[in-house]
């Protein structure tokens, strides 16, 4: 069963369905739900790293996207309360589906935009905070993405960025 969920869909909802679906699959074959934002299975506070699958000169704010609050140790998925998930890219910043949606995250983003108003982020270049990383400042208190500024990530991230982490 896999299931492609919507980008800001934050709750009790979603997680209930998955575990719901989880409740009438026997445990062998229980099947990865695949999420655009982790806030979906758990969660989360305001303050999301988007990551976009094109970078900026090729349309990157209308590319597929995944959003992530917090830390993340593997782009590829996890488990959390007994939901195991997969990050996919999800729908455009129009909400709209692109030839991206449903790729997986983990190795495929070309640009970042960091809508957090107090929390700063580092993508990294491998799984558990580990390798080459970028910086990306918060907002500064503003509510909404720092002006729509969607920044490229750097030749040694670019569809080479496994983790992120609070800076």
């Amino acid at each position: 069963m896999e299931v492609i969920m919507g980008m800001k869909r934050r709750g009790a909802l979603v997680a209930g369905m998955a575990t719901a679906a989880w409740a009438l699959m026997p445990i062998q074959q229980a099947a990865a739900v695949a999420i655009s934002d982790n806030c979906d299975v758990m969660p989360c506070s305001y303050g999301d790293l988007h990551l976009h699958y094109n970078s900026v000169e090729h349309g990157g704010s209308y590319s597929a996207r995944a959003s992530f609050y917090g830390n993340i140790p593997s782009y590829y998925g996890g488990m959390y309360a007994n939901i195991s998930f997969t990050y996919i890219f999800g729908k455009n910043s129009l909400g709209q589906n692109t030839a991206d949606t449903g790729k997986g995250v983990k190795n495929a983003a070309a640009s970042v935009e960091n809508c957090a108003p107090y929390d700063s982020y580092r993508v990294y270049y491998n799984s558990n905070y580990q390798g080459a990383s970028q910086y990306f400042a918060d907002t500064l208190g503003s509510q909404f993405c720092a002006g729509g500024k969607l920044v490229n990530l750097n030749s040694t991230l670019k569809n080479q960025n496994a983790s992120q982490h609070f800076a």
